[in-house]
């Protein structure tokens, strides 16, 4: 990361990522932003909420949108290495496939089976470690093996990629009230918070969404630099073993308050989704599970825009889920 600081997140870096993700070969979608009357979901009445749909992403998440900018802004090299938990290893493989490049994953050992088995099936080797082994292992692969480490947190270029997604809510809805977001090490909630502030929505309030038991971001804030910890939540994507640097000190700037779900609460909140035909993980019900167990504050007949990160999840994993 070097000397990469906040400063440097500026308004015109981040149109510059969202129009090279918008041009990416990788194909990134332009998910809809539906409101939530227009849902079979149970009504939801105080307020006027509009739900974004990364769920229905090319590879099935965001994550595809930093990636996108990575690797169209710094195309060094030919044998990649990240850490990731899934979506991100499953964007970053995707990529790799794509640009005919060797790429390795460093997976956390208690990730599901099915993700690392779908990352090598896109030509990816995976290696799954314990959580404090995971940086031993990469810089193992820069040092010994010539590798180029591609951050799945906290990269420049990875958060501002991540901020395509702020500006195509702002096409839909210029001035939102309230923007919820999920948050594990802090990249998608950085760079959607640092799109929204830059672009002028000066009142606008963005919570980040984090598990009880993986509040990294959480803990950064109450003791105001970035910590790490032994996380652990049903929510895997939002449980790395610390939070970014870069993007803690975005959500600094930018960010209201850090919000916590139950693992319990998020469990619900997933059955709840697929009742209404919505297929979302854990990960990506964060923000959704927050509005409907009322945690973020004064939304009464304001204008609330919710991201449902992602959807990778298999028919194994539903069958853990509440009916």
């Amino acid at each position: 990361m070097g000397d990469v600081s906040a400063n440097m997140i500026t308004a015109e870096m981040l149109r510059e990522a969202c129009e090279t993700v918008r041009c990416s070969p990788m194909d990134v979608i332009k998910t809809p932003l539906i409101p939530w009357c227009q849902t079979t979901l149970p009504p939801h009445t105080s307020c006027n909420i509009h739900i974004k749909m990364e769920n229905m992403q090319r590879t099935g998440s965001f994550k595809i949108r930093g990636v996108a900018n990575q690797f169209g802004r710094r195309l060094k090299g030919d044998h990649f290495v990240t850490m990731s938990s899934g979506n991100y290893g499953k964007a970053f493989a995707f990529a790799c496939k794509h640009y005919g490049f060797k790429g390795k994953v460093v997976m956390l050992e208690n990730a599901p089976i099915s993700r690392s088995e779908l990352i090598k099936s896109l030509g990816v080797e995976v290696e799954r470690v314990p959580t404090t082994q995971l940086m031993d292992v990469v810089n193992r692969c820069v040092q010994e093996d010539g590798m180029t480490f591609l951050h799945s947190i906290d990269d420049p270029d990875l958060i501002a990629g991540h901020s395509s997604l702020a500006f195509e809510i702002l096409d839909v809805v210029p001035y939102p009230d309230v923007v919820v977001v999920c948050c594990g090490g802090g990249g998608l909630l950085s760079g959607v918070a640092a799109a929204i502030k830059l672009s002028g929505c000066k009142d606008t309030k963005i919570y980040g969404v984090e598990p009880e038991g993986a509040c990294t971001m959480y803990k950064s804030f109450i003791e105001k630099k970035p910590v790490g910890m032994d996380a652990k939540s049903i929510a895997l994507g939002l449980a790395p073993p610390f939070a970014g640097t870069l993007a803690y000190q975005l959500c600094q700037r930018y960010v209201e308050k850090i919000v916590l779900v139950s693992d319990e609460e998020i469990k619900s909140a997933v059955s709840t989704l697929y009742k209404a035909g919505l297929v979302v993980e854990p990960s990506g019900t964060a923000a959704f599970t927050a509005i409907i167990n009322d945690k973020i504050p004064d939304i009464h007949q304001k204008n609330v825009v919710v991201i449902l990160s992602g959807g990778n999840i298999g028919k194994d994993e539903l069958n853990n889920f509440p009916d």
